[in-house]
């Protein structure tokens, strides 16, 4: 039986989430990516709560996608050091680590984010 992108992506998901949780002293770097924009948040699971969060859609981006994705990791990076936040758990969410996830995560690293 064949299952389509989305299925195929949200059962990795499923897979992935079982596996790693944000606490308060690491939480989670959770990316989701849509047509046009992607978005990140840094999550803490224990109590529920999204600590910071950016997106394409507030940076401003000329560039490719890509080139914005970085300036989004930069951007989360920079969002969770001023809340005193230097390691993560980095969440792809099912996408697999190339082009925006992968260009996301380099520019959360180049900031001073550890995962």
């Amino acid at each position: 039986m064949a299952v389509n992108k989305e299925q195929r992506r949200l059962r990795i998901r499923r897979s992935i989430r079982t596996k790693i949780s944000g606490t308060s002293e690491r939480p989670r770097l959770s990316v989701f990516r849509s047509n046009k924009n992607i978005y990140a948040q840094i999550i803490d699971d224990l109590s529920g709560v999204t600590i910071a969060s950016a997106s394409s859609s507030k940076v401003d981006g000329k560039e490719s996608k890509v080139q914005t994705s970085t300036e989004v990791g930069k951007e989360i990076a920079k969002l969770a050091l001023e809340k005193g936040i230097t390691s993560v758990v980095f969440d792809r969410s099912g996408y697999l680590y190339h082009g925006r996830v992968k260009s996301l995560a380099d520019g959360a690293r180049e900031a001073g984010l550890k995962f």
